[in-house]
């Protein structure tokens, strides 16, 4: 069932964009591309030959197979179908955001190896933002694991018990964090723009500008299979693990189209924030994590009101 999992995660990552390009195109009144386009795009990526610039060095070679090997180590933490994931022990959400800030470092330093003002520059914003974000999610975890007991991936989400008003705001809380941390690490809207050109408000763009061929290729991959990831920490806080396993992946796949059409609807209607509010806004994520926190603790009574 771990591989079945890893499997399903992947599929639906390759999909993953091009839903979200398919709903942004619908919503704007224009004919959408196919859903397999941005995997032709990588295809055609790979086909190519990577050109490096004389300035680098051997780390901004090995960035992207690191970055790209950091999310599919990932894969095999998480929890699918209410079965464990391929590795599971005790304080595995902690190793799964440092492996993935380990890819992430990798790209940061890399952008800075090739001595771009600009690349320096959004490499500078891709920290912040991911060092801001940071707390949000440690928080909604221990959050979690106050309330269910546990502190692997595994055993938080099975030992959930989503029966009281409180519960299911603290659920709500947690998907509601989870969807902007998955946008922010993945550099979308609000925060940033794909599809934006002009250098000065770039930011995850902008630190890919000297990759080319198979490594962009393998950038691409990685960063729809971080959303594939987020995504499947929602689906396991809906799955009802009493349902037979082809159910719960069947469901698994509805949560994740659900999860990439929401975001696509969330690019189409919000407009980017101004450059001196993205900290702002990724700040009252921690801030809306510290409620569920505060939430677990009157769950588990370890704070009373009285």
């Amino acid at each position: 069932m771990a591989w079945i999992g890893i499997l399903s995660i992947i599929i639906t990552g390759i999909i993953f964009p091009g839903i979200i390009g398919m709903v942004k195109a619908r919503v704007g009144g224009r004919k959408s591309p196919s859903i397999f386009q941005p995997l032709s795009d990588v295809i055609r990526l790979f086909k190519k030959v990577a050109v490096y610039s004389s300035t680098t060095s051997v780390v901004f070679r090995i960035a992207p197979l690191v970055y790209f090997a950091s999310v599919i180590s990932v894969l095999t933490l998480i929890p699918f179908a209410g079965q464990k994931g391929l590795i599971s022990f005790e304080g595995d959400f902690v190793f799964f955001a440092y492996l993935l800030a380990l890819g992430k470092f990798l790209m940061i330093i890399a952008a800075l190896d090739t001595g771009s003002g600009f690349e320096g520059m959004g490499a500078n914003r891709e920290a912040l933002y991911s060092l801001l974000a940071e707390p949000a999610f440690f928080i909604l975890m221990g959050s979690l694991a106050l309330f269910a007991g546990n502190t692997s991936f595994y055993n938080l989400y099975h030992h959930l018990h989503l029966n009281t008003h409180l519960s299911y705001l603290t659920a709500i809380t947690a998907i509601y964090v989870l969807i902007y941390i998955a946008m922010v690490e993945n550099s979308r809207l609000p925060v940033d723009d794909p599809k934006t050109h002009l250098e000065l408000t770039m930011v995850h763009e902008v630190m890919v500008l000297d990759n080319s061929g198979f490594d962009l290729a393998l950038i691409h991959i990685a960063s729809w299979l971080k959303f594939s990831l987020y995504g499947t920490l929602i689906a396991n806080f809906l799955l009802p693990f009493s349902l037979p396993h082809y159910a719960q992946i069947i469901f698994f796949f509805i949560v994740q189209v659900t999860f990439a059409v929401t975001v696509g609807g969330l690019e189409s209607f919000k407009a980017r924030n101004k450059m001196v509010k993205n900290p702002q806004f990724i700040v009252v994520l921690s801030a809306i994590a510290i409620v569920a926190f505060l939430t677990a603790l009157i769950i588990t009574e370890k704070f009373t009101l009285n």
